[in-house]
């Protein structure tokens, strides 16, 4: 094999399948590999990913030049309450933040809320005296001679990890950082998370739920992170590790080790990236893009070529759908709805004779049922094989077998609970997960007031184009694109992420009354910090530097981010961050609030190297190459998703396919980790860089 140059690996580690992918230097993909995750230990996945991929390539460890890896593993820990047992200690008299939490019910008439788990019960909160000011002063002194009777607690519960949440820490972190170093002289081994460095912003109850949440993952995640380079040295990597962030940059191994809660959507950030790099090259500015695994499915709003991002989000719902019913957690993150409808879903029948899919998954052990490996739950890929969508001969590019027999089996014990014949419980699964997906892209757009039928989808993952016209249709979408290796997207998207850190900080102020001169100082330091930590991963290089305000009407509960000029701001600055403000806050609200004061209570520094430039390409449907059409030689019964009736499908090998082939429904384009469904009421095309265009016919039908 001829030499690659430059090799990058990339590796994402997914809650049913890991994926791997091996590119040269002009980014093009080389090898790909899509193999079970292992959860007793993820790394034995992630490694025999690494192998395939490289011994395709033919590549060594030694010649990887990149490595950037992403984990599901601190999201699967925060869900399933697996991490370290955790105590909280906070400042005298506030002791029961996580009790009251916002003081109010998420669902203000359900007489049988359950409350979310913040997973350190009320017997593992402790205080210690000490009183820190809102603007940095401090009113009583830390009192260290109450440390013997704390330690005494944390030996008595158990802890093996702490979080300390003292009150307006992000203001002034000194007793924070006393604590934590009194602490680890009497019990080195404590693993220990302080506020002021994992989430320094105002707000008690977000700021101690992310600090705890960072305490109850950070020994786990800590020793996979360090057993994974270990393994990796030893088999001859020289090149760093890089870890993926759900903000959508890159950070070196020993920040993710101290902040690993920053990794909990790492690999949905990878497949945001994806589509905001193709939304820029095909140059779409307003995208779905749609990203269906085997456990979840994610989807986000791209507009400009940028995806949406957010400061704040919840971790493991008592209810999906409801705000509030999970825990909070303040960290920058690509915001997008993720909802457990993957091809792993399990389908099930509940008393009133409906079907449900999900959130529970197969996941790799056992799987679906057609897997063979122990699963008898039917689930969203056993419908799948029995409508005939997937091909059992050429599923996993053959390494793993399917029994279609299994699957029918299992979808006869849902149907005959319902009544149904096996075609109709697989139908049935099928329309019960697209629409799920559907509803949740419609409610996630309208609460951003968007419209998803003025949207290009971008589809990937191991389902997603498989189910994308099926959830296009229920949104009113009529364009998909389906990008190259869709199978392992995400994985592919890590590799456009810039090496990045971002700090927030909270510093009140009203706009009027700013003091120019020291906030120029406070940012200073805000960039020397983030710029240390970037230059960890990335030694030379020109760097970027983003500075932003978070902004609002005095008295009101939540902000909007405003971007600041990247120079040194100036008294002058005032009037145009005052007409910034209300320029967004008419576009969000409509209008804006003459004669009310402006306050500003956090500030945001990202210190990121250069994104890579981004190659623009004309799509085919507004080139003047001309598309001709092509039938397929072979040809699969399915059951049509738009009919339901039983015809017959065209089959494409994709890698069979030139720009310009132009296909009718119903079809399927096979390649080697997914399959591409073409309903019959859309046509595909294959544009210039061949990626596959999906339209929907103007008829419907």
């Amino acid at each position: 094999m001829t030499p690659i140059a430059s090799p990058r690996v990339a590796v994402d580690i997914g809650g049913t399948f890991t994926d791997t992918v091996l590119v040269d230097e002009n980014f093009n993909v080389c090898a790909s590999a899509k193999t079970p995750t292992t959860p007793q230990n993820p790394t034995i996945g992630a490694l025999e990913g690494v192998n395939r991929v490289l011994t395709d390539s033919g590549a060594q460890l030694s010649d990887i030049v990149g490595f950037v890896h992403g984990t599901t593993l601190a999201t699967n820990a925060l869900i399933e309450r697996c991490g370290a047992r955790t105590a909280v200690i906070t400042t005298a008299g506030f002791r029961d933040i996580l009790e009251i939490a916002y003081e109010r019910r998420y669902s203000q008439y359900d007489i049988n809320l359950s409350k979310p788990d913040l997973l350190v019960p009320r017997s593992r909160c402790f205080t210690i005296e000490e009183r820190m000011l809102a603007n940095g002063s401090v009113y009583s002194p830390l009192d260290l001679t109450a440390l013997p009777h704390l330690i005494g607690q944390i030996d008595d519960c158990g802890a093996n990890a702490i979080a300390i949440c003292l009150l307006h820490a992000y203001a002034n972190s000194s007793h924070e950082i006393l604590l934590r170093q009194a602490l680890l002289e009497l019990r080195p081994d404590l693993t220990i998370s302080i506020s002021s460095e994992v989430s320094p912003e105002a707000r008690e109850f977000e700021r101690m739920c992310t600090t705890v949440a960072n305490a109850y993952v950070q020994p786990m995640m800590a020793q996979y992170l360090n057993s994974l380079q270990d393994e990796l040295r030893h088999q001859g990597l020289i090149c760093p590790v890089l870890m993926m962030t759900s903000g959508g940059g890159m950070t070196t191994l020993e920040t993710a080790a101290q902040h690993p809660i920053r990794l909990v959507e790492s690999g949905p950030a990878g497949g945001a990236l994806l589509a905001a790099q193709i939304a820029s090259q095909l140059r779409e500015d307003m995208v779905l893009s749609f990203d269906m695994g085997g456990t979840t499915a994610k989807l986000c709003l791209i507009d400009q070529f940028q995806p949406q991002t957010s400061r704040k989000f919840e971790i493991s719902r008592a209810e999906r759908f409801i705000k509030g019913s999970g825990m909070p957690v303040r960290i920058p993150v690509i915001e997008m709805i993720e909802i457990g409808a993957g091809g792993g879903s399990i389908a099930s029948a509940d008393r009133l004779g409906r079907i449900n899919v999900g959130p529970e998954s197969a996941g790799s052990e056992p799987g679906p049922a057609a897997f063979g490996k122990g699963g008898d739950h039917p689930t969203v890929t056993d419908a799948d094989i029995a409508l005939g969508y997937i091909e059992p001969g050429r599923f996993a590019e053959g390494r793993l077998s399917i029994d279609r027999n299994a699957a029918e089996s299992a979808l006869a014990v849902l149907g005959s609970k319902l009544d149904l014949s096996i075609t109709q419980s697989a139908a049935g699964v099928s329309e019960i997960v697209d629409e799920s997906m559907a509803s949740a892209g419609r409610t996630h757009a309208v609460e951003g007031g968007k419209d998803l039928a003025e949207r290009t989808m971008i589809a990937f993952g191991g389902n997603g184009p498989l189910h994308a016209t099926r959830v296009a249709r229920r949104s009113g979408i009529k364009r998909i694109l389906v990008p190259l290796n869709p199978g392992v997207g995400s994985a592919v998207g890590f590799l456009f992420a810039p090496i990045s850190f971002e700090i927030i900080q909270s510093r009140y102020s009203l706009l009027k009354a700013l003091d120019v001169a020291e906030l120029n100082s406070f940012f200073d330091t805000m960039i020397d910090e983030a710029t240390n930590t970037v230059r960890q991963a990335a030694p030379t290089g020109d760097l970027l530097v983003k500075k932003s305000a978070f902004m609002r009407y005095h008295g009101q509960g939540h902000e909007i981010e405003i971007a600041l000029p990247n120079k040194d701001l100036r008294d002058a600055h005032r009037d145009a961050l005052t007409r910034a403000f209300e320029v967004e806050y008419s576009h969000q609200f409509s209008r804006s609030v003459p004669g009310m004061r402006i306050e500003i209570l956090n500030w945001s520094v990202t210190v990121s190297t250069l994104a890579r430039p981004i190659e623009k390409t004309a799509s085919l449907s507004k080139s003047k190459s001309k598309s001709k059409s092509i039938t397929g030689g072979e040809r699969l019964p399915i059951v049509c998703d738009f009919s339901g009736e039983h015809v017959e499908a065209a089959v494409f090998m994709r890698n069979s396919l030139e720009p310009g082939d132009a296909i009718n429904g119903p079809a399927l384009i096979i390649e080697p980790q997914t399959t591409t469904l073409v309903s019959s009421d859309f046509h595909a095309k294959v544009l210039l860089d061949h990626t596959i265009q999906l339209q929907r016919h103007e008829t419907g039908g």
